[in-house]
């Protein structure tokens, strides 16, 4: 089963396997230079599996040397990379990507996301990874909005949608940062404007919402939205049985003198 962050990632993916760049603000198409490139690009596009896919983007990148789709097979090596919960290598492909295309927004939320999810309390490095998660989602929260519309034939309100969608990563991404600091405030409200930015609502951000609003005394909201969770129809049961707990703890808190 697919995280619905390798979901969005794999849907930028798919807007580079249609000829798109939706994933950067660079506005510079890159072009394949021969048949053989054009080939060796297709099989990054239709490998079956995360493997694969990362063997035809390290192809590419050793017989096409000078490939103007370098930060393009480093991102789905990443997303790759990601799929397999391999945080190391998503970091490696991350990093290369940002070298080759240093506005590759996509990369930075990858890498933030990342970042923030695994960083731990008791981390002795916790304020140097929280802090380079902070900036790459702030990087790339700059850089989205101003994101050139990659082909003329794609409509704008779809690129509005996905645009609004990238920028909600960006803000989930600093609830997760600031909840590991303890910052439930500002963690909830990173993750309502997340909601917010959403096309459609995650369940899975806004448990972490309710989550947040718990810890920052918000109780009514807390439970109201685990309501709302638990009558979501395709909510995954985990997440419900999440909201079940958060409501729960809410709950109990409220009823103390």
């Amino acid at each position: 089963m697919f995280t619905r962050s390798v979901i969005r990632s794999l849907f930028a993916v798919a807007l580079v396997a249609a000829g798109l760049s939706a994933q950067t603000s660079n506005p510079k198409q890159p072009k394949p230079k021969s048949q053989k490139e054009v080939d060796a690009l297709n099989a990054i596009f239709s490998a079956p599996d995360p493997d694969a896919r990362i063997a035809a983007s390290e192809k590419l990148l050793t017989e096409f040397a000078d490939t103007e789709f370098k930060s393009t097979a480093l991102y789905f090596a990443a997303v790759s990379a990601e799929q397999k919960n391999d945080f190391e290598k998503v970091m490696i492909y991350g990093e290369r990507t940002l070298a080759a295309d240093p506005q590759h927004f996509a990369a930075m939320l990858m890498m933030s996301r990342g970042l923030a999810q695994r960083t731990r309390e008791f981390d002795l490095d916790k304020e140097e990874k929280l802090k380079r998660a902070e900036k790459l989602a702030d990087d790339a929260l700059k850089l989205i909005p101003t994101a050139v519309k990659p082909r003329a034939d794609i409509p704008d309100a779809q690129w509005e949608e996905a645009k609004k969608d990238f920028a909600s990563q960006g803000h989930e991404s600093k609830g997760l940062i600031a909840m590991v600091r303890k910052d439930y405030s500002t963690a909830a409200a990173e993750l309502k404007e997340a909601i917010e930015l959403q096309p459609q609502k995650d369940p899975a951000t806004m448990v972490r919402l309710a989550a947040a609003y718990t810890d920052s005394g918000k109780y009514d909201e807390a439970i109201a939205l685990c309501d709302q969770i638990s009558a979501m129809p395709d909510a995954p049961a985990q997440v419900k049985q999440i909201a079940g707990q958060t409501k729960l703890k809410a709950a109990t808190a409220k009823a103390k003198p």
